[in-house]
């Protein structure tokens, strides 16, 4: 416990001192929803699998975890530009989305993540904010967040693909997360756990935590940017009252250390 106070620490610290605010004061936690809320991506990657494999694309499933965080066109135009040389027209991504939700909601419905609940619970206990920012527009999960986490994710406070023009990596959604919560980036983290997804938190100027749930090499979400890595949620949780109170106490540190207006 105490090599990881001290790994927070100093990535708190060294993450003041990149950003240039000199403090944080804590009023917010913005979720990405697949891999940190549900454990579901086992379930998109097969299906992505599939939708492609029906249209003719062989696709590495765990390729798809590379792109979590874009939109279903984002995931979709990364295969037809690679393969085609072009962005698929608006026909084709319909037909392709539309099978590929076909097949993930005749999987077996998935379960929440191990550890959120307790995260969750210390968000409450802090008076924090919870916002979702997820590049899905997968109904059959974001039906399910009032009935798995009551009162927390409510829908004036989420930003799903519906609501952008850009996907991740593009800090549009994260953007629009701040804006919704009512806070600026330096009184926000995100918890995200994938690189697509980190490039978009650290482009919007936010502390960001990853947390490694899936087959991405770990340097991975270092190379996007992560602040600090988790090998998975429960790991996050067992400190997460840590960080919060790190952040409170770092907030003060930097105050004291703040001339005063006398000076």
């Amino acid at each position: 416990m105490i090599n990881i106070r001290m790994d927070i620490r100093e990535s708190i610290r060294q993450f003041l001192v990149s950003s240039g605010y000199g403090r944080i004061r804590l009023k917010a936690v913005l979720f990405d929803m697949d891999g940190v809320l549900f454990d579901s991506m086992k379930n998109h990657t097969l299906a992505w699998q599939k939708a492609m494999a029906a249209r003719g694309i062989s696709a590495d499933r765990n390729e798809f975890y590379l792109y979590e965080g874009c939109t279903g066109k984002g995931t979709i135009d990364q295969f037809f530009r690679r393969i085609y040389g072009r962005e698929a027209d608006e026909k084709e991504v319909e037909q392709i989305y539309q099978a590929k939700s076909r097949f993930f909601n005749e999987m077996p419905t998935v379960e929440i993540m191990p550890g959120i609940r307790d995260i969750l619970f210390d968000l409450k206990k802090y008076g924090l904010k919870a916002i979702l920012v997820t590049g899905s527009a997968q109904h059959s999960l974001l039906d399910r967040l009032e009935k798995e986490f009551p009162g927390v994710f409510l829908p004036a406070y989420r930003v799903t693909a519906a609501d952008v023009k850009q996907g991740k990596p593009s800090p549009e959604p994260y953007l629009r997360g701040l804006a919704k919560a009512g806070v600026r980036a330096d009184e926000a983290l995100v918890i995200e756990n994938a690189p697509m997804g980190v490039q978009a938190a650290v482009a919007a100027g936010i502390f960001t935590i990853a947390v490694n749930t899936g087959p991405i090499p770990p340097q991975k979400l270092y190379e996007a940017g992560a602040d600090i890595l988790f090998p998975d949620m429960l790991s996050l949780a067992a400190v997460f009252g840590e960080i919060v109170g790190l952040f409170k106490e770092e907030y003060l540190c930097q105050e004291r250390r703040s001339p005063t207006t006398s000076e």
